[in-house]
């Protein structure tokens, strides 16, 4: 009895942690980095790539999202929209939350060492920029195109786990992924123009105002897929690719249609479920085309 008990705890913690770092969000960078290490090994990488590109990944992730939930608990505390997260509730205490990120960004660097020396090198770098978003937010409204920049790591490290060198192509994609990310953080960060002005928080929504802000967004979308077509020029990829790019275009453009900041739900649809599929999306056609068709 006394282990069953032990391991429904456990098993109860595990999923408070999953929540706190929306690990289902994972979506939005690892096609993204899937890509990156296929272009760079000229087809699947090595088992022992694979496995500890994903840790890594995982690893950092992990430690950043539950960093910014920890630096962010008072503001999210004060937030009607996000109240009712882990930390203000208290369903999670702050020394957990502090042994978490260690733990993961150990992980991370661990996972970066089984991979090559420039990784292992660069991981501190990287847990210091991913870990430094959370501040962006206090005092610039280019926060969103941080996030997106951090993020953007992904696809750029994925790329060093395989090669060990730096390359043109994965800063293409990391500002594929950057200008992705940083346009629908806007769209979903015009919920909290009114809180975000009363706490002195900095957003582009919150400092131009909501119709200057979805057309920041629209654009850095545009030149987001104006860098996916170039690449199918530079990489000589074929249709199947271009037609995932006319799939992930007509999504994002239904993304921007359906924008209502008064409604919660529809903004998660716009900001979230569209986009796992926008990645996904990409990331078959990819695939496909690059084993199959050029």
């Amino acid at each position: 009895m006394v282990i069953i008990n032990a391991c429904k705890i456990a098993a109860h913690k595990l999923k408070m942690f999953s929540e706190l770092v929306m690990f289902s969000h994972t979506l939005f960078s690892l096609p993204f980095a899937i890509i990156s290490m296929v272009w760079a090994a000229g087809g699947w990488p090595s088992g022992h790539i694979m496995l500890w590109g994903l840790i890594a990944l995982i690893g950092a992730r992990n430690g950043a999202n539950a960093f910014n939930r920890l630096v962010d608990r008072i503001f999210d505390g004060q937030n009607p929209r996000t109240a009712h997260r882990h930390l203000p509730r208290r369903l999670l205490a702050e020394k957990e939350v502090a042994v978490f990120i260690v733990v993961n960004y150990m992980i991370f660097i661990a996972a970066s060492g089984m991979l090559n020396l420039l990784c292992l090198i660069l991981s501190p770098v990287a847990i210091v920029l991913i870990s430094s978003y959370s501040y962006t937010k206090r005092f610039t409204y280019l926060s969103h195109l941080y996030l997106g920049f951090v993020i953007a790591s992904a696809p750029i490290g994925a790329w060093f786990a395989v090669t060990g060198q730096i390359a043109f192509t994965p800063f293409v994609i990391g500002t594929v992924v950057m200008l992705w990310i940083a346009g629908f953080d806007i769209i979903y960060g015009t919920q909290d123009i009114d809180f975000d002005r009363r706490a002195g928080l900095w957003s582009i929504p919150s400092y131009f105002g909501l119709e200057n802000a979805l057309r920041i967004a629209a654009a850095l979308h545009f030149i987001m897929v104006a860098l996916l077509l170039f690449l199918y020029l530079w990489r000589g990829l074929g249709w199947i690719y271009l037609a995932g790019i006319g799939v992930a275009t007509l999504l994002l453009m239904t993304e921007h249609r359906i924008i209502k900041p008064s409604n919660r739900q529809l903004m998660k649809v716009a900001s979230y479920n569209l986009n796992q599929v926008i990645s996904s999306v990409i990331l078959a056609c990819t695939l496909v085309d690059y084993f199959y068709v050029s």
